[in-house]
């Protein structure tokens, strides 16, 4: 059972119900895992505060050229979509950062003179918070790509259990590793219109996936009725609104938990509860 968090903008509060909520489970639920796929700026850890008990470092494959092989017909170059290959006369130059790892090239060389390497380009930690397993990929500095760690981080992930998935916010390539095959997409929102203009882009992306979907409006008292009527539009349910509370700021920019703390933030977590009851 996989539930995913996603939004279209950061800073809607997306991190803050993915913990409280991987907690609630794991007290109520047991096996609950917790994988922080915000890769590029990665920080469930700092509220969940797990042992770490595993480091290593992550990897993808590309191609390399086996010295004087070549014949420089340059197949592979015309198959490549993303330019990460370049042919010449005596010998294939690749550049790594620019592979999407698909393998084709290795496919339609004639001579059979490349084979696939693997190229590091993050680190995974694993760890235990009580009774919750905690994952967290963190994508290399000046790594261009964060699907391909996003992906290797879900294929970590326990085949038991609820898993509980902290997307990066947006609608990329990122977001979309992360939310890809989801038994349950949870849209956190705010109701101002770059809120309502992300969200947008966000309810597409769930439609286009097929995903089934409900929302979150966190700060629901600050803004607008657009979010609301939107969703109401798309057939989207709000499943939870939380009010702006000075005490969840507090407690969430001091690296705390508000599970305990804050009667809303409490009431809409059991509400996503039963959300993920339907859902599996």
């Amino acid at each position: 059972m996989r539930v995913c968090l996603a939004s279209g903008k950061g800073g809607t509060g997306k991190t803050l119900l993915a913990t409280n909520l991987a907690v609630h489970l794991a007290r109520s639920s047991g096996s609950v895992t917790y994988l922080d796929a915000d890769v590029e700026e990665p920080n469930g850890f700092l509220f969940l505060k797990p042992e770490v008990e595993r480091e290593e470092r992550l990897t993808v494959p590309v191609p390399a050229l086996k010295t004087g092989v070549c014949s420089g017909c340059g197949e592979c170059q015309r198959l490549c979509a993303y330019g990460a290959v370049l042919a010449l006369d005596d010998r294939v130059m690749v550049f790594p950062e620019l592979c999407h790892s698909c393998g084709g090239c290795l496919i339609v060389c004639p001579e059979k003179a490349l084979v696939e390497v693997p190229r590091e380009v993050g680190t995974l930690r694993t760890g235990r918070s009580g009774p919750l397993t905690c994952f967290e990929a963190r994508l290399d500095v000046g790594e261009p790509r964060s699907a391909p760690l996003i992906e290797r981080l879900l294929e970590r992930a326990p085949d038991d259990g609820i898993e509980v998935v902290d997307a990066p916010p947006g609608t990329s390539c990122s977001a979309v590793a992360a939310v890809r095959g989801a038994d349950l997409l949870v849209l956190v929102t705010e109701p101002t219109p770059f809120g309502l203009h992300d969200l947008r882009v966000s309810v597409e992306l769930a439609h286009r996936l097929e995903l089934r979907t409900v929302a979150v409006i966190n700060r629901c008292d600050l803004g607008d009725a657009g979010v609301g009527e939107f969703l109401t539009t798309e057939g989207i349910p709000v499943v939870a609104e939380i009010p702006f509370r000075r005490g969840i700021a507090e407690t969430y920019a001091a690296g705390g938990l508000c599970l305990d703390r804050s009667r809303e933030l409490s009431r809409a977590v059991r509400a996503l509860e039963r959300e993920v009851g339907r859902a599996g």
